[in-house]
């Protein structure tokens, strides 16, 4: 199973699912159908209630959708990180390369700067095509 890693507002996560499922992989990317502003109702909800970050990260909600999204990540065979992505995207990159597992980055675009560390990866794609071929 691959787990596509990104950003709930990142429209093309079910493509790009979709691409790789297209050719006979198992893509987990469920994580997507919480919305794109999951993230700040959660952190909303958690303040109105007088949490600070640290105190929200240990609230149920927050526990339970990180065992949600690690227990798939555990059971992941490899990883795609889309770009863009933001910490938590790179976070879970980072978990699955530590782990000894295949991971791979799709670009969205030309990066700005050159990011070393992105040689962790075991492939970097411009294109979803370009990422299919190096899965292979």
């Amino acid at each position: 199973m691959i787990y596509l890693i990104g950003s709930l507002r990142n429209p093309k996560i079910p493509e790009i699912g979709n691409a790789l499922r297209g050719k006979g992989w198992e893509v987990f990317d469920d994580w997507m159908g919480a919305g794109p502003e999951a993230d700040d109702c959660l952190y909303a909800y958690e303040q109105q209630r007088g949490h600070n970050f640290k105190q929200a990260l240990k609230g149920w909600a927050a526990r339970h959708i990180f065992e949600f999204d690690k227990k798939h990540l555990d059971r992941a065979r490899a990883c795609v990180l889309v770009l863009p992505a933001g910490k938590s995207g790179h976070l879970e990159f980072g978990y699955m390369i530590g782990r000894g597992k295949p991971g791979y980055i799709l670009l969205d675009k030309e990066p700005e700067r050159i990011d070393v560390m992105y040689q962790f990866a075991t492939g970097i794609a411009y294109t979803v095509d370009e990422l299919i071929e190096a899965i292979k």
